[in-house]
This record gives C-alpha cells, sequence and structure tokens, in this order.
C-alpha cells in the first residue's frame, strides 16, 4: 500500500501553505492555520482521554469548522472520531456511542439535550471545558500513520436495521480523495463545497478529503439547504460539490431562474442520484454531474462513464460478479422484449460481489458477525441485488431484503421505482412489499410535484402504456404521502412503509383487478 497517501501525510503536505483552506460563512482559515488548529484540537483530544482503552471520541456536531479541525486533529494525534447521527435519540444513540466504545462525546451546545443521561462524559464544544482545554493544549508531533490505521468510525445509514460502525481507515479516506481530485482536475484554483453531513463517508471522503488532496478551498455549510446551494456556490466561487441521496432533487424544485447557470460550479459528483435528475441539473445549472455507485463499506464501487446507458451504474469492475442467492453461481446476462422488460428476471437478477476480496471494507467495529456476513469465503456480499446486459452494463435491482416474492417470482423494487418516476407528477417513488395472501403485494408510496395532477384514472392510464413494466410489478397499493421517512443522509426508511402497509393515514389507493385500474381505498 504504498502508494496510497495518508490523511496525516495530506494535512502536513498544507503546513506552510498560506492558500484559503477553509471558508465557513464569513470566516476564512489558510491551509496552515487549519493545520495549526488541527493539531490543537489533536493535542486538546489527547488531554481528554484516559489513556484507558481505544482513544475513540465521539462528536455530535454540523458542518461546522470544529468537525473539520477534529477530524483533522484526530489524523495527527492518532485519535479515532465516531460520527454521531444526530437523527438518533435515546437509547438508540447511546447505543450508538457504546458501540463505538467512545471515552468521551463532543457535542454542540444545541445538541447536548440528546445526550441526556448518557453514561460517557460529554463535553460542549462551545463551553468553557473545551475552550480551555484547546487554550491550554500543547501540540505535540505528528503520529506517524499507516494507511491501514483506523481514523474514524462512520454508520451505516441504518434503513434495514440497527446502524453498524464502519471501520474507516486513513488510506479509505485520503486515496478517494487524492483520486478524485486528479480525475477532476482540482487544484489550488478550485472550491470544493460540502454540504453533505461529516458524519458520512460522502462528506468526509467525497467532499472533505477530495479539497484537502487537491489543495483547494473548502467551503462548508453548516446543513444542507436547497434554496442555499446556489446562492453558497456563487458566494463561496464553488467548482466542485458533492451529493448523496434525493439533493439534486431538492436544488432542482426550487423556482427557475433565467440566470441559474450563471455559476462558478463545473463538476458534481456523488451517488444515488435519480437518473432524470443527473442531465436535468446538469443542464439547468451548466455543470457536470457524475453519479456513482457504493457503500459506507466501500467493498464495491461504480462510477458512470461516457456511453453508459440511462439507468445503467457502469460496467462491472475488476472482480465484480452478479451471483445468483441461492446458488452462487455467475447469473447469465439479462433478456429483453422487444418492449424493454426483462425476460428472465428470475435467473439474471443476482447479489453483487466482489470475488476478488474485501476491496476497501476494512470491516464493522465491534459487530463479527455483521462482518462475517458481508465476508463469506473471501468475498465481498454487498446485499445489492442487479443484473447485466449483453454489453456488460449493470442495472440495479434494490435491496436483497427489498425482494418481493409475487406470485412466486422474485422482483426488485428499483426497476419498478424507475419506472414510476417516469411520470411528471411523480417527484419520489419508494417500492416495497406489504403481506398478500400468499407471498407480497406490491406497494409504492409516492410525493408528487403539484405541478401535474395525478389521479387514480391517470396513473392506470400511464403505467398500462410502459412497456416494460411487467403485470407482476404493478403495484397493487399506491399511497400518496407528502414525505418519505429517510435518515439524515436522505435515504428512504422502507421498513417505515411497510410496518405501516395500508394503515397510514394518506390516503391509499388500490388496484382489485389484474390491469391497472386504481380506485380509492375506502
Amino acid at each position: 500500500m504504498s502508494d496510497v497517501p495518508t490523511v496525516t501525510e495530506l494535512l502536513l503536505a498544507r503546513t506552510a501553505d498560506q492558500h484559503p483552506g477553509l471558508r465557513f460563512e464569513d470566516r476564512s482559515w489558510s491551509w496552515a492555520e487549519v493545520v495549526r488548529e488541527s493539531a490543537r484540537h489533536g493535542a486538546a483530544l489527547r488531554a481528554l482521554l484516559s489513556g484507558q482503552g481505544p482513544p475513540h471520541v465521539g462528536v455530535l456536531a454540523d458542518n461546522v469548522p470544529a468537525f473539520a479541525f477534529l477530524l483533522g486533529g484526530a489524523a495527527l494525534s492518532g485519535a479515532v472520531l465516531a460520527g454521531l447521527n444526530p437523527t438518533r435519540r435515546g437509547a438508540a444513540l447511546a447505543r450508538d456511542v457504546r458501540l463505538a466504545d467512545c471515552q468521551v462525546v463532543l457535542a454542540e451546545r444545541h445538541r447536548l439535550p440528546l445526550l441526556d443521561g448518557l453514561d460517557v462524559p460529554v463535553v460542549d464544544l462551545d463551553g468553557p471545558e473545551w475552550t480551555e482545554a484547546l487554550d491550554a493544549a500543547e501540540p505535540a508531533e505528528p503520529v506517524a500513520a499507516q494507511p491501514d490505521d483506523l481514523l474514524m468510525l462512520i454508520y451505516t445509514s441504518g434503513t434495514s436495521g440497527d446502524p453498524k460502525a464502519v471501520r474507516c481507515t486513513h488510506g479509505k479516506i485520503a486515496f478517494p480523495g487524492r483520486m478524485l481530485a486528479e480525475r477532476f482536475g482540482l487544484s489550488r484554483a478550485d472550491t470544493v463545497y460540502v454540504s453533505m453531513p461529516m458524519f458520512h463517508s460522502n462528506a468526509v471522503m467525497a467532499g472533505w478529503s477530495v479539497g484537502l488532496a487537491a489543495g483547494a478551498t473548502i467551503a462548508l455549510r453548516r446543513r444542507f439547504s436547497a434554496s442555499g446551494f446556489l446562492p453558497d456556490v456563487r458566494r463561496f466561487g464553488a467548482t466542485y460539490a458533492n451529493y448523496v441521496g434525493r439533493p439534486l432533487s431538492y436544488v432542482l424544485a426550487t423556482p427557475h431562474r433565467d440566470d441559474d447557470a450563471d455559476n462558478p460550479l463545473r463538476i458534481v459528483y456523488g451517488n444515488e442520484g435519480a437518473e432524470a435528475d443527473l442531465a436535468a441539473f446538469g443542464e439547468r445549472f451548466g455543470c457536470h454531474v457524475v453519479d456513482a455507485f457504493g457503500s459506507t463499506e466501500g467493498g464495491v464501487g461504480f462510477a458512470r462513464t461516457p456511453g453508459t446507458p440511462p439507468g445503467s451504474l457502469g460496467r462491472l469492475t475488476e472482480g465484480v460478479r452478479i451471483l445468483h442467492p441461492e446458488t452462487g453461481e455467475p447469473c447469465p446476462p439479462a433478456r429483453f422484449a422487444e418492449d424493454g422488460s426483462l425476460r428472465n428476471a428470475a435467473e439474471a437478477v443476482g447479489e453483487i460481489v466482489n470475488t476478488a476480496g474485501a476491496g476497501w471494507f476494512a470491516g464493522y467495529y465491534n459487530d463479527p458477525a455483521a462482518e462475517a456476513e458481508r465476508m463469506r469465503d473471501g468475498r465481498y456480499h454487498t446485499g445489492d441485488l442487479a443484473y447485466v446486459d449483453a454489453d456488460g452494463f449493470c442495472y440495479f435491482a434494490g435491496r436483497l431484503g427489498d425482494w418481493l416474492r409475487v406470485d412466486g417470482e422474485n422482483l426488485g423494487t428499483a426497476p419498478i421505482e424507475r419506472v414510476l418516476l417516469r411520470h411528471p407528477a411523480i417527484a419520489e417513488a419508494a417500492v416495497y412489499a406489504v403481506p398478500d395472501r400468499v407471498g407480497d403485494a406490491v406497494m409504492a408510496a409516492l410525493v408528487l410535484t403539484g405541478d401535474t395532477a395525478l389521479t387514480p384514472a391517470g396513473l392506470g392510464e400511464f403505467l398500462a402504456a410502459q412497456p416494460d413494466l411487467g403485470p407482476k410489478q404493478l403495484p397493487r397499493y399506491v399511497r400518496i404521502t407528502g414525505e418519505l421517512p429517510k435518515t439524515a443522509t436522505y435515504k428512504v426508511v422502507k421498513r417505515t412503509l411497510a410496518g405501516e402497509g395500508l394503515h397510514c393515514c394518506d390516503p391509499v389507493w388500490h388496484r382489485p383487478a389484474t390491469v391497472p385500474v386504481y380506485e380509492t381505498l375506502p
């Protein structure tokens, strides 16, 4: 791993750099000041740690400068940050703190009530104890780091159960930062805009570390704001921005202006963006949007390169295969009917598996059972379903836990969602299983744009006209809701929707026959 950098190395390379390194609201720090502040925060961290047990520190904060300085401080001092999710509450949040073996938790003052009753010391980032610790800190020589050394614990989104603490090493954070900076030609002349939450891997690996590796200016936004996105881009002179999930959709939903494309933004990079939003965002704001496929674990990654068909994740990378979940054998290529529908889903849809090994997956902290489930027979199992066409392009079909069993046939949810999102009245769609007499029934929750009306009859007519939507894929139930339940990183929590089923406060449309004709349930 001699060609893999560490975050410590990337930081120390900026020790004498007077170029602006960090901007937040009306404040600015040069890179040299960022390194000094990081060293001071690192020394304060070491002073707080007892010396007993792992040097793990929980952080519960928005995207404020202290978070960036703590991340740099951990890299220079050998500490490990556990980024805590503020949408977690009570016993769930306390569980996350204990799982990470945090010796202390640093929190912004407005987050302190979330930690009431915690049996781990809590320090107010805005209070005198932390201020005095920083004032008394005496930066020492940086602790030498190796690419495999642990730097952060970043929790999975928890869409399918309790979040797992993913081990994020120096190499896992620094390598993609340098790779993306080189790929997009970023330099000191650029500004990297980071508005995704820094407790999540996207902000750290596709945002903060990219700016660090390039020597660009990093502009932090406390929390993402759709209405504030374009004003921030112009204010900071942002040329690069990262995203995860639905933020592009939210920005696109803001009122159009004739001068939307008059901005410095050049590259927008992220993952899980809606297919229709990628081109629309690039056209409206005059930038290039690159959507990739990956996870916090980092075991497998895809990138949509030029020539990738619409809806595809890209080509399979070396060692990555689609394996049938029951037999473990490679799935044959997908076959399509003239109308575009998938003819051999039962044999073509399988799990995305890295047969070459773990990739960047460094394991889960304190969860050997989950780690063993991911790594079986020396292979990394993503838990994601997909199929591959004859040209080698891969298409996402949902999660293993999302698989529906309808009339004896396994169905992925993602293809159904893609069809629903073609309708101009539908802004968001989530497809999930609800119990049927035997097996599952398909249910969809829809958030409407408000620009175009949608009626039960209109939805039925639209679905009947979609040639690539098979009879078993037709939603039996359709829930019209104002908002889908999401994690802090904009991932839909389908288990909440499935748990509510038909017993919700929203209108539900029902298809009583095999044809797509809907009526409102009483």
